[in-house]
This record gives structure tokens, sequence and C-alpha cells, in this order.
């Protein structure tokens, strides 16, 4: 029993500090990430709910940018960032 109860306690520090390290993408060079709901357009095409990057002046930290990859999807970016 006393060997399940140490297990159990370092399973979760070791869950605490992923949360802690993961953190909440807000500051640093990391974007922050909105979640957008369901909704209807107004040609009436379903959109069902996503997250996307917070709006900011950078056209670098975008997940659809080249040489990011969306961590929901896994799909690689393929926009390049310098483009007009």
């Amino acid at each position: 029993m006393r060997k399940l109860s140490i297990l159990l306690a370092g399973c979760l520090l070791t869950l605490s500090f992923a949360a802690v390290a993961k953190g909440g993408g807000h500051g640093g060079s990391h974007a922050s990430v909105v979640h957008v709901s369901g909704h209807t357009t107004k040609t009436g095409t379903y959109v069902p709910s996503h997250y996307r990057t917070g709006a900011d002046s950078s056209k670098s930290n975008n997940w659809s940018t080249k040489g990011n990859v969306n961590p929901y999807t896994g799909k690689a970016g393929t926009k390049n960032p310098y483009a007009h």
C-alpha cells in the first residue's frame, strides 16, 4: 500500500510540473490560443468549433506560417510570412 501511495504521489507531481511547463501560451514569442464556437455563416454554411491563434501584429507565429505546425491537427504551415 505504501508503494502505491508513493507511486501515485510521484505521478501527480509529474503531471503538475507538466501543466506548469505547458503554460497558457500568453507572452514571450508564443501566440495566444482562441477557441471559436461553432456558428452558421450568413450564406448558411455551418462552421464547427475550432481553435486559432490570437490576433497580434506578427505574421510569423501563426499556425499556417511555414515552419510552424498546428498543434491540434498536426498540419504543417504553408504560407510565406513575407509575401505581400
